[in-house]
């Protein structure tokens, strides 16, 4: 069973930075596939980044050129460098990997983009 534990989020104001860093408690060497994603109330959970075993890391385009996605496989360690917020960036991000065919999430960490 692998746990992803998230921290760093909370409040920031509108052209703010936040660093969200996603513990796992595998080596995430081994992941398939890992990334964030997130939710909005009313809405549907949808993907912000994700990088699969041997191909490039995907960003969702409203996030493209602000958003950066990172891994320290020493530290079993994910990250999310979100720059420039906006109000419409505010939710719960969740990491996500999926290992050995099944898929795991975190329990999500909220953002809150307002002034």
């Amino acid at each position: 069973q692998v746990q992803l534990v998230e921290s760093g989020g909370g409040l920031v104001q509108p052209g703010g930075s936040l660093r969200l860093s996603c513990a796992a408690s595998e080596n995430i060497f081994n992941f398939n596939e890992m990334g964030w994603y997130r939710q909005t109330p009313g809405k549907q959970r949808e993907l912000v980044a994700l990088i699969i075993v041997g191909g490039r890391t995907n960003y969702a385009d409203s996030v493209k050129d602000r958003f950066t996605f990172s891994r320290d496989n020493a530290k079993n360690t994910v990250n999310l460098q979100t720059n420039s917020l906006k109000s419409e960036d505010t939710g719960v991000y969740y990491c996500y990997s999926r290992f050995l065919q099944r898929e795991y999430w975190g329990q999500g960490t909220q953002v809150p983009v307002s002034s």
